[in-house]
């Protein structure tokens, strides 16, 4: 069984699946709004915007 991606100590509860808890469910979803997740962006790639259309 899958232990909880927050404390890594419990096994996952189907109610909070792939959490333990509440708790560890709403953790991860502070993270999400709070910018602890973020996807990294390629800084040397031009907007749409200003590329050079042919």
């Amino acid at each position: 069984m899958a232990t909880c991606p927050i404390c890594r100590r419990q096994p996952a509860v189907e109610a909070y699946k792939p959490f333990c808890s509440k708790r560890c469910a709403d953790v991860d979803l502070q993270r999400w709004f709070t910018g602890g997740y973020v996807i990294p962006e390629d800084v040397d790639e031009l907007p749409l915007d200003e590329r050079d259309e042919d």
